[in-house]
């Protein structure tokens, strides 16, 4: 197993080459990122092929280098949980949150479903895949219990974990990241691969760091909604790197979580003042800056 640890615009890819096994990857990044993905995973298979792409959840910055990689290697199949199968048969855009975000995603088919209770081999080894709920109402994990290696997708990372996006939708999806904890802490896992950030190893302090996180949330939720319009926001910026001031606000109004944001929260202020007060709040923390009428990121 070798780990791809990405930037935040794409996510972590988790490469399985073993002798006498069918190769596999689990997640491919962001479109943005969709060349460096193949070449990153040709270059680690040489003349061998991909057999198996997994997804374990289907936003954007998981699934983004799908299509490139099918385009690659035409005999691959490739595996996605099957909440949103049949979102991805018809290529709704809508119910698979690419519209809703402001992202892009190239349409990608599939050939298998990542049931949540079965089991897949990856490696030569055999891995449970499991319901993880929360951050992505139909996202799973992958745990190998010899080694007890948890894939973690965005349910977990060394700092927290993925903003909750059914809460954005005004689904009550905070006890759903309560009870996906739960889980990871009965695995008992030695070591994570989150979707995001490095691998760990200290699972106690990143369950203790997402709690406190997930906290806050329950006590005030208008401050994880607040967080996840500057994550939406930053996501862009990482895209983008540099942005007009003014033509990063029209996107925002163009986007319909954000819209979805300010109606529900933040209704008191007029949408491009509270936008603007997002981008603010990016240079403040050191995610932006400004140069004239330009955003950049950093």
């Amino acid at each position: 197993m070798t780990v791809l640890e990405r930037g935040w615009l794409s996510a972590n890819g988790i490469l399985f080459d073993a002798p006498g096994h069918p190769t596999a990857l689990v997640d491919s990044g962001y479109c943005t990122h969709a060349d460096q993905t193949v070449a990153l995973v040709g270059n680690a298979l040489g003349e061998r092929p991909l057999d198996l792409l997994l997804n374990t959840h289907l936003h954007s910055d998981h699934c983004g280098g799908n299509a490139a990689l099918q385009a690659r290697y035409p005999a691959m199949q490739t595996a996605i949980p099957p909440g949103e199968a049949d979102a991805v048969a018809r290529w709704d855009e809508t119910a698979l949150s690419y519209l809703a975000t402001g992202q892009e995603c190239p349409q990608f088919a599939f050939q298998r479903l990542l049931e949540p209770g079965q089991e897949i081999t990856l490696g030569g080894l055999s891995w449970q895949v499991l319901a993880a709920p929360g951050h992505d109402a139909h996202a799973v994990v992958l745990f190998e219990p010899g080694s007890r290696t948890l894939l973690s997708g965005d349910a977990l990372w060394a700092e927290g974990f993925g903003v909750v996006f059914p809460e954005l939708e005004g689904d009550d999806a905070f006890g759903a990241v309560a009870g996906t904890l739960d889980l990871i802490e009965a695995l008992d896992p030695a070591v994570i691969v989150p979707g995001h950030g490095p691998v760990f190893h200290d699972v106690q302090a990143a369950l203790a760091t997402a709690r406190r996180r997930l906290a806050g949330f329950l006590l005030d939720p208008a401050r994880h909604a607040g967080h996840a319009a500057r994550v939406l926001l930053k996501f862009r910026l990482l895209d983008w790197q540099r942005r007009p001031l003014g033509a990063l606000l029209a996107w925002a109004g163009d986007t319909a979580y954000l819209r979805t944001v300010h109606r529900r929260y933040f209704p008191g202020l007029p949408f491009d003042a509270w936008a603007g007060a997002l981008v603010a709040d990016l240079e403040r923390a050191g995610a932006a800056r400004r140069e004239g009428a330009w955003v950049l990121n950093t």
